[in-house]
């Protein structure tokens, strides 16, 4: 028999309530079919299944069922075949164990598997030849091959049939095995000369519904006579095979025997075909009759083979025969562990025989082979109990205590009985959860603590500690400041506690003179629930800091009146004065007080003692020591740093109190403050200080003011060209270039549509520097500035033949062009260009007499000196001329002044005209350098261009 050791460990008490259920299928149901409802019949709740995790446990056995925990039902898995899952064995039933959890619940369940006619009977071969002598004798049996059926029951193999009849039968007969034994009979002798061959058809017919039924084709040739069949010397014969034995092995040898010879006698042995294909476990020699073991044998699988063999000779007469194997057992499979159901954590205050595991062991060996027992490790709180046959279940046995071990690993250990025995082993790994049943213990019994007085608020005096031996939340400890008062005075208002880290911080400043120490009780609570807790004293001294200087009590100092002590002139050495009396309220060291004498009228006549403050005499009193005596006593402490006080003693040296009277009503008050001082030093400040207020926001409004003119020139979107028209004067008959320059703004009348925008100049004025001039000319431009009027209309003014000059007084080479002269275009509102007139001659050509070597040099010392005049008086507002005539002016940067010479308010260009020179000459000495404003002002004309000024001029055209 087929042994099975299984281990089943409840999780609730060990009485739990056990159910056992038993069912009937067919086999070859399909997949998903319903088998029963699983918890209708154990009468569990379906809710049940799913808070107990409901589980089924088949052992080895493939999983054919399935167990659906929302329906509470069983359902089929996979096909079930009978014939593969028991083979013979009847009947044929699964054992399966339900399993829950919470409490650990298990229940049996058999389910049988009746067989249905699903396999027709069928022979090894569909054909067999006999070869029979015709000297068979009637009565003379031919074994035949038995068909196989691999159903049960009425659907197993029921009857056989041969056709035709008419020289054979069938014959069967029942064996000690259940089986039948096939033989054909011969019934009617065999004439070989009538019929040679006889073809014969075998059937084998079941008893299923339908019938099923499997046919051979038996052919029999018909020989001369051999009238002796071989026959076996046993009917059975039985032999014994350990299991795991080696292949070829030899199992047995059987004999059989024939009274025929010749060839007749040669016997030949076979084994017969039969339902476990015994043949590819054991051969057995055709000759010799010996069976060899050519495959594996295992005893768990097969415990007794039953193996049919045939002897058979050369005329075809055979005997059969039946060999039975029994199969030894040893020990060669260890105990088989399973674990159904663990906890992976336990509470450390579980009571005793708490299940932590639930264990199957199955050991498939037979008898003490099979028989395990399973042990754990020592020296854990933990035991192993036999709840049942084949189940374990881990407990505890005694308390546990997680704060001496948090984990545990339980090693399982089941041995058989086998010889030599085999074991198996498997670890469990449990943890022990934490329950709060440890409180805070403080590192120390109590504490004390010391700070000096003066402190500042919120200082860390010390840190008080406590720790928890338990874990996580309920090993949280959290400090409080336990409720008590001090002097009537709650204690929180001293000192406060870190919840977190025990530090003790000083809430206030701490006067030693006023409380010197207190207690006071801090509580350690952790955070489990609930929660514990534990206190501690703590004493908090306050250490004494020299923050208190001496005090006199006596001599008194008063404001209003004068102490004086009297000494008589009869006085003796070490004669006692007075005594200074002072105290000081720290403490110690800081309290010890010296008397030392700072100041004095006389210092050889008087002494202080230096620790009793005494005031004594060190020589005689004579006549000529002043009645008014004056001393400055000091009074130190003997602290880090030291404080001192001081006070003043007056003396008087006289023998009548009068004398005395008279001398000192004349001491003077000294006034610690002077109230006029003080009001006049606030009023100076006050001054000084509206003052620098006010000059500060003067200078940065001018800045803005200096800013915004300056930003004036660049709003418009229209370029800005300067023009520097150099002005002619012949005062004095020099000829040399003027000392004057002037800047002018030409616009059209309308700035929108202009080609050039001009900036102004830097100043309003002219200065003359000629030197017959004597003052300023006054401002040449109106005093509101033209670029302050965008919209206003510039009226050109005519040409002034003031300036036109003779040909010797035209300085400088002559040129047909002017290098560095600033042409304009002045553009009316309507948009057409003026011309010049007829009487402006526009380039005239050269001039008609070539200059003298004199004349150049004139030109060009009298062009260096006014560049270096110009250059030092125009400033910011030459736009670029002191650039041009800087320190590296050269003989190249000498403007040709013999070209035609753009005159300043006029459009007209000096020409080489011999007949106009002497007219203009005069002219320019009569006239004042200013043009006069009386003459008629045509239509502007047209100014010269510049290269420039063209160039605009052809782009505004062209567009």
């Amino acid at each position: 028999m087929r042994r099975q050791v299984l281990l089943f460990i409840l999780v609730l008490p060990l009485a739990a309530v056990l159910g056992q259920a038993s069912y009937s299928i067919p086999e070859e149901m399909e997949k998903g079919s319903l088998v029963c409802n699983l918890a209708q019949d154990l009468g569990l709740d379906v809710k049940r299944l799913k808070s107990g995790k409901a589980r089924i446990h088949s052992g080895d056995s493939a999983e054919y069922i399935e167990l659906n925990r929302e329906r509470g039902v069983l359902l089929i898995k996979q096909r079930i075949d009978r014939e593969t899952l028991c083979g013979e064995t009847t009947p044929c039933a699964l054992h399966l164990q339900m399993i829950l959890e919470n409490p650990i619940e298990l229940f049996r369940i058999t389910i049988e598997i009746t067989d249905i006619n699903d396999n027709a009977p069928s022979f090894a071969s569909t054909e067999k030849h006999f070869e029979i002598s015709e000297s068979a004798v009637i009565g003379s049996k031919f074994v035949l091959e038995k068909a196989i059926d691999a159903d049960i029951g009425t659907n197993d193999l029921q009857s056989y049939s041969l056709k035709p009849t008419l020289n054979f039968a069938l014959k069967l007969e029942n064996q000690a095995d259940g089986s039948k034994k096939v033989e054909m009979v011969l019934q009617k002798p065999l004439d070989r000369e009538q019929q040679e061959k006889i073809s014969l058809l075998f059937t084998a017919v079941d008893g299923g519904q339908p019938r099923m039924s499997g046919t051979m084709q038996i052919t029999v040739n018909v020989l001369d006579a051999n009238d002796n069949a071989p026959i076996f010397t046993k009917p059975l014969y039985k032999a014994t095979l350990t299991e795991n034995s080696p292949k070829g092995t030899s199992v047995i040898t059987v004999r059989a025997s024939d009274k025929d010879g010749g060839s007749n006698a040669e016997i030949s042995y076979a084994i017969s075909n039969s339902k476990r294909r015994l043949s590819d476990l054991f051969q057995i020699d055709r000759k010799t009759g010996e069976v060899i073991l050519i495959g594996e044998i295992d005893y768990e699988k097969t415990k007794l083979f039953q193996i049919d063999i045939e002897a058979s000779d050369n005329g075809g007469l055979s005997d059969s025969s039946k060999i039975l194997v029994d199969i030894t057992d040893i020990n060669d499979n260890s105990p088989q562990m399973k674990i159904l159901s663990k906890s992976d954590s336990i509470l450390e205050d579980s009571p005793e025989s708490t299940v932590i595991a639930v264990l199957s062991v199955n050991d498939p060996d037979s008898e003490r082979n099979g028989e395990a027992k399973c042990n754990i490790n020592n020296d854990i709180p933990f035991k192993i109990q036999n709840t049942m046959n084949g189940f374990y279940s881990l407990v505890t046995e005694i308390a546990l205590d997680r704060e001496a071990s948090s984990q545990y690993n339980i090693s399982v250990t089941c041995s058989d009985e086998g010889v030599p025995s085999l074991s198996s082993s498997v670890t469990l790994t449990l943890q022990i959860s934490d329950v709060n049943d440890n409180a805070p213990v403080f590192e120390r019994g109590s504490y004390e603590a010391y700070i000096v007085e003066n402190n500042t608020p919120g200082l860390s005096i010390f840190t008080v500690r406590a720790r928890d031996a338990d874990w996580n939340q309920n090993a949280r400890v959290s400090y409080i400041l336990e409720d008590s008062s001090v002097n009537g005075v709650p204690v929180s208002s001293y000192v406060s506690v870190s919840a977190d880290s025990g530090v003790i911080h000083a809430v206030r400043s701490f006067d030693y003179e006023q409380i010197k120490d207190f207690h006071f009780r801090v509580k350690a609570q952790d955070g489990g629930s609930p929660p514990l807790s534990s206190n501690v004293s703590v004493k908090i001294m306050i250490q004494d800091q020299n923050d208190n200087p001496p005090q006199v009590l006596y001599p008194v100092q008063t404001g209003g009146s004068v102490v004086a002590e009297m000494v008589p002139r009869s006085a003796d050495v070490g004669y006692l004065v007075t005594k200074v009396v002072a105290v000081d309220v720290d403490s110690g060291q800081n309290a010890w007080l010296s008397y030392k004498l700072q100041k004095a009228t006389d210092r050889a006549l008087f002494e202080v003692g230096l620790q009793n403050g005494e005031i004594r005499t060190i020589r005689q009193v004579t006549d000529k020591d002043a009645v008014k005596q004056r001393l400055t006593v000091i009074v130190e402490d003997n602290g880090q740093p030291s404080r001192s006080a001081t006070v003043i003693v007056n003396v008087a040296v006289a023998d009548s109190f009068p004398e005395v009277l008279s001398e000192f009503t004349d001491f003077p008050h000294d006034k610690e403050y002077n109230d006029n001082l003080t009001f006049y030093l606030v009023l100076a400040l006050a001054v000084v200080s509206f003052l620098f207020i006010t000059c500060l926001v003067v200078i940065i409004s001018v800045k803005i003011y200096r800013w915004r003119q300056s930003r004036v020139l660049y709003h418009s979107s229209l370029p800005v060209i300067p023009y520097y028209p150099p002005r002619y004067s012949d005062t004095l008959g020099t000829g040399t270039l003027p000392h004057v320059y002037n800047y002018e703004v030409c616009r059209t009348t309308d700035s929108r549509r202009s080609d050039c925008k001009f900036g102004g100049a830097g100043s309003q004025n002219v200065l003359i520097m000629d030197p017959s001039s004597t003052g300023t000319m006054q401002r040449m431009q109106s005093e509101k500035s033209i670029l302050d009027e965008p919209d206003s209309p510039l009226e050109q003014k005519p040409p002034n033949n003031d300036w036109r000059f003779t040909q010797g007084q035209r300085p400088g080479p002559s040129g047909p062009h002017m290098p560095y002269g600033t042409h304009i275009r002045w553009t009316p509102k309507d948009g057409t260009r003026a011309t010049g007139g007829p009487e402006v001659a526009m380039g005239t050509g050269p001039w008609p007499q070539p200059p003298t070597e004199a004349e150049q040099l004139q030109a060009l010392m009298a062009a260096a000196n006014e560049v270096s005049e110009a250059t030092a008086t125009l400033g910011p507002g030459t736009m670029g001329l002191s650039t041009r005539y800087s320190p590296q002016f050269t003989l190249q940067h000498v403007p040709d002044y013999r070209q035609n010479v753009y005159i300043p308010g006029s459009t007209a260009t000096l020409t080489s005209n011999p007949q106009q020179q002497q007219a203009t000459a005069q002219q320019a000495t009569q006239q004042a350098l200013p043009p006069p404003q009386a003459s008629a002002q045509p239509e502007p004309p047209k100014a010269a261009q510049t290269p420039a000024s063209k160039k605009k001029s052809t782009k505004k055209e062209k567009k």
